[in-house]
């Protein structure tokens, strides 16, 4: 089993001066590892609209290769573009995931529209960066993963991973909307699409994860690495309802499979909780696993989803 060993709080975008669109939340961490540096993107917010709504932007913070708690650099301006009028990323781009292909680096993102009956609509887009990864142009002004018949809205939650020269895609897809004390939450699920460019996918088209909390268990974030003979996947889950708390808030899950297709749940495996009194005493989710340096680190968000800020652990050992 995975032990994580938590290393603390390592950005806080209260304390970034300067950008307006960059207050609060630095959600769903993702990874590029450079010579001296360790980019991390990641979603934040400026404060919301006199109606109470937000939007929500994609940007980076680069720390130091030899102390992950110094920050060398935050990007001056948010990676990607809000989308234009009534197109599927005009009011967000969250999250975000990055991977280097040759000498470019291409972001999946989450694009958010509004919606009159429930609160917003999600698809997965893509953008392509042609300078390191510190800015994007978008594939086209629509998504390259959408809705369809079997997945019939919000599909979001991407993280892109390459093995054997296969592209694939986790992302979560929308199963039911349901009103509780007059709002409306979404249930989804883990989901997975396989291309050989990155840009056309041939869906899975099924449930990767079985529900343990119960029938209606939201989950997100699936990240998987490749170690030990066999794939791990993190991701995070929640109740459907009631869950902004401690009692009901994400936690951290895990899988493992030797085909990428069926997977084994075994969250007391995933090795990592909530802590007593810290910034992740009420919830962990959104995990993100990377290497460095020959160690495994995973970075993740604590309470009140990432609004004040990632965190990271060491893995202490290997994953089996």
């Amino acid at each position: 089993m995975a032990q994580w060993k938590k290393l603390g709080k390592v950005f806080t975008p209260q304390e970034v001066e300067g950008r307006s669109w960059l207050r609060e939340f630095a959600q769903a961490p993702a990874t590029l590892v450079f010579d001296g540096f360790v980019r991390v993107y990641f979603s934040c917010r400026p404060p919301a609209d006199e109606n109470g709504q937000y939007i929500s932007y994609s940007a980076f913070v680069d720390l130091d290769y030899a102390d992950r708690f110094k920050v060398k650099y935050v990007s001056k301006q948010p990676i990607l573009s809000l989308g234009g009028l009534g197109e599927f990323d005009e009011f967000g781009t969250y999250p975000v995931s990055v991977i280097r292909d040759g000498d470019e680096v291409r972001a999946y993102y989450a694009g958010w529209t509004r919606c009159e009956s429930v609160p917003f609509n999600v698809a997965i887009g893509m953008a392509i960066s042609r300078d390191g990864g510190e800015t994007f142009t978008k594939l086209g002004n629509g998504p390259v993963l959408s809705y369809s018949p079997d997945e019939p809205f919000i599909l979001g939650g991407p993280k892109i991973r390459r093995f054997n020269d296969t592209w694939y895609l986790w992302y979560i897809a929308g199963r039911k909307w349901k009103m509780f004390e007059g709002r409306a939450e979404p249930v989804y699920k883990i989901r997975m699409a396989s291309s050989s460019d990155g840009i056309r996918w041939t869906k899975v088209n099924k449930d990767l994860i079985e529900n343990r909390i119960e029938e209606d268990e939201a989950q997100a974030s699936p990240d998987v690495i490749y170690a030990s003979g066999r794939y791990h996947m993190f991701f995070c889950y929640r109740r459907s309802t009631n869950y902004r708390c401690k009692e009901n808030g994400y936690r951290i899950g895990y899988a493992s499979s030797t085909n990428l297709t069926d997977w084994v749940r075994d969250d007391a495996k995933a090795g990592i909780d909530v802590s007593e009194n810290e910034w992740d005493a009420e919830m962990v989710s959104y995990p993100h696993v990377f290497e460095l340096n020959g160690a495994t680190y995973l970075a993740y968000l604590g309470n009140q989803v990432g609004r004040h800020g990632f965190g990271l652990a060491a893995l202490d050992g290997r994953l089996e």
